[in-house]
């Protein structure tokens, strides 16, 4: 027995595909299924209609609410609790810590529900791309929870990164792996018409959506930020026909009052550095986005306070001889002979010779030498170096030195 779910006919973003999403009985009890795709692609809302509409008892779990084990473990446990339990009846706070008593309780409680004997039990994690930042057990746990457990549950895995970028070193057992591509471009057209204004005509809002698709279509096809354009430039698209310059069907006209906008909007595509009241304003005035004063004006990134004076620190031993320390940052480093002798290389400015490599050891020295305040060689420091050459502010050069016995 297979069910089959045809997608077109319901008005819902995850669901207006020209494939079927076919679900087989062996695929129920299948140990641990992979769905992944771009954002705003419909895995969730499949995923959720899906198991709602064919009365599938499940538990859903966002791993960005749960950050630590503990909760992961107990949000999953309670959940199942409430499902198992009558309506009415108040069930008790689970704790549970680690992944071995997980087992055990989910284990204990599958046996204790009479309601959920021979059925699947599912267990999906939206956003599961976070555990791979938890305990290394926890994946292969949940991949092999069916075989621990020796339950018939499933557990769905929703991710908008590849399997193989989840799968451990140490291999685990493959899961089921499903994809959801992007939109086409018919297929935004169709879901955006359903968010037509009903003081309005279909043929009219569809109109307005094939024009802000063939702009934004080649730089923007995440289906929220679409919305959010659709929604935010809409009132300009009306504008003609509110003030009876123009009718619905006045494509050229409608489409010669929104195309400065439009472009405008370009620039601020996923940036959102102006509020949608600032953006209303901005359309009113006809003022250029870069002088609108507000959330825009903070365009630069700010740098935690010692980051600053590590990033001063390693351009001055990048571009200044080690030799010239001890005049440049020690207060009393005595006599320092003057001559006029420079060797050839030191004719050329340093600056034009490019930035020279330095030791960590040479970096903290300068760094302490400029902050006036005592500053301590901890983690914080430590944590910021690495934070600035992840930033690729600083480059990290492993230099092996083949004189040494090591």
């Amino acid at each position: 027995m297979s069910c089959i779910i045809h997608r077109p006919n319901m008005i819902f973003p995850g669901i207006l595909r020209k494939s079927r999403v076919e679900f087989k009985r062996h695929h129920f009890s299948f140990p641990s299924i992979f769905i992944y795709g771009h954002t705003a692609s419909g895995k969730t809302y499949v995923t959720q209609t899906l198991l709602r509409s064919l009365e599938l008892p499940h538990v859903f779990v966002n791993c960005v609410e749960c950050f630590t084990l503990r909760l992961l473990l107990e949000q999953i446990l309670n959940k199942l609790n409430h499902l198992s339990s009558s309506e009415g009846e108040c069930s008790a706070h689970i704790t549970c810590e680690t992944f071995n008593d997980f087992v055990r309780l989910f284990k204990q409680k599958i046996t204790e529900a009479e309601n959920l004997k021979d059925q699947t039990v599912y267990i999906v994690l939206d956003k599961a791309e976070y555990l791979r930042d938890m305990e290394a057990n926890l994946l292969p746990g949940f991949l092999r929870l069916q075989e621990l457990t020796d339950r018939n549950v499933t557990v769905i895995f929703l991710s908008e990164i590849v399997w193989e970028k989840f799968r451990p070193n140490t291999g685990c057992f493959e899961p089921f792996v499903l994809y959801f591509p992007d939109y086409s471009i018919g297929n935004l057209q169709k879901i955006l018409s359903h968010d037509h204004p009903p003081e309005y005509s279909a043929d009219f809002y569809a109109a307005y959506i094939n024009i802000l698709l063939g702009v934004f279509y080649t730089v923007c096809r995440d289906l929220k930020e679409l919305r959010h354009l659709a929604v935010l430039n809409f009132p300009k698209y009306c504008e003609p026909v509110v003030k009876g310059e123009a009718g619905e069907r006045d494509t050229r006209k409608l489409w010669r009052n929104i195309e400065p906008h439009l472009k405008k909007a370009m620039q601020t595509v996923y940036l959102r550095e102006i509020s949608s009241s600032q953006w209303e304003k901005l359309q009113k005035d006809d003022t250029d986005p870069g002088q609108l004063k507000g959330l825009s004006a903070y365009t630069h990134v700010e740098l935690p306070y010692y980051s600053k004076f590590i990033l001063i620190a390693a351009y001055l031993a990048s571009y200044n001889p080690t030799r010239t320390d001890k005049r440049f940052f020690l207060k009393h480093h005595g006599k320092i002979k003057k001559t006029n002798f420079l060797k050839k290389h030191e004719k050329t400015s340093n600056h034009l010779l490019g930035p020279k490599p330095f030791p960590l050891d040479r970096l903290l020295a300068i760094l302490y030498s400029i902050v006036d305040s005592r500053v301590a060689p901890t983690a914080n420091i430590f944590s910021q170096v690495s934070l600035m050459i992840g930033l690729e502010y600083v480059v990290y050069r492993f230099l092996f030195d083949l004189d040494s016995d090591s």
